[in-house]
């Protein structure tokens, strides 16, 4: 009996030897990190700015990461290293808001600009019948305005000086603004500043492109950065402005 009994206890011996180790080497073995490719196929994802929309990671490998044990080869290490960036995701423009060839019969001149404060549209008058028309962000309820007037300035990245009633205005909702902001990516004017007439208002362009298409300015005219650039070279000082 003892006879048959040993070969078989160490058969079981050297099949549980061969497979242990490989066992506890899969249960802790690294698994290879999650890649999320952002989608940067629409120009504005370049532009900084603030949106709402974070993407986090997937529930199962979260819970893998808790339940994985601490090695001690890697507790210094992962104290000194950063913390790993968020990618944040903006929402995107309605594609009729993008600058496109339309016809187009008023009764202004070629060379005229034209905006529709009801639709959102900015439209540049060309010949035969034809214009070119932007997307643009308007004055909200209550700060609507219209007229016509001439554009007698251009500034390219222009600096920010926010007028005192509006300084005022929004310090009453706890929003404290700057009474000067250099020009630059984070500048609300954004690359471009077109100035109308005497007046406050300005065609300019903006830090947060995700809002173009809506009541959501002060008056001004607010178009998105590669928008604003693009009617920065058509037009030039002394270019009517019909606001409508």
């Amino acid at each position: 009996m003892k006879t048959v009994l040993f070969p078989v206890l160490g058969a079981v011996a050297v099949f549980a030897a061969g497979v242990m180790p490989s066992t506890a080497g899969d249960r802790y073995a690294d698994r290879p990190p999650v890649m999320v490719s952002p989608d940067l196929s629409a120009p504005w994802v370049l532009q900084l700015g603030h949106a709402p929309g974070i993407v986090r990671q997937n529930r199962q490998v979260v819970q893998q990461q808790r339940l994985r044990p601490a090695r001690p080869d890697r507790v210094q290490t992962a104290a000194v290293q950063p913390p790993a960036k968020r990618m944040v995701m903006r929402p995107q423009i309605n594609p009729i808001y993008l600058p496109q060839e339309v016809a187009y019969d008023g009764a202004q001149k070629p060379g005229t600009i034209v905006i529709d404060t009801t639709q959102n549209f900015l439209y540049l008058v060309e010949k035969n019948g034809k214009a070119r028309r932007y997307g643009v962000g308007t004055g909200k309820p209550g700060f609507e305005w219209s007229g016509t007037h001439k554009i007698t300035n251009k500034r390219e990245w222009p600096d920010w000086r926010p007028p005192a009633e509006m300084i005022k205005r929004e310090a009453a909702k706890g929003r404290y603004l700057p009474t000067y902001l250099a020009g630059g990516m984070e500048n609300p004017l954004g690359a471009r500043a077109l100035y109308l007439g005497t007046t406050e208002y300005r065609i300019h362009g903006t830090n947060q492109p995700w809002t173009i298409g809506g009541a959501v300015s002060s008056g001004c005219i607010r178009m998105r950065n590669e928008d604003v650039v693009d009617l920065y070279e058509r037009v030039n000082v002394g270019t009517t402005v019909e606001v409508i």
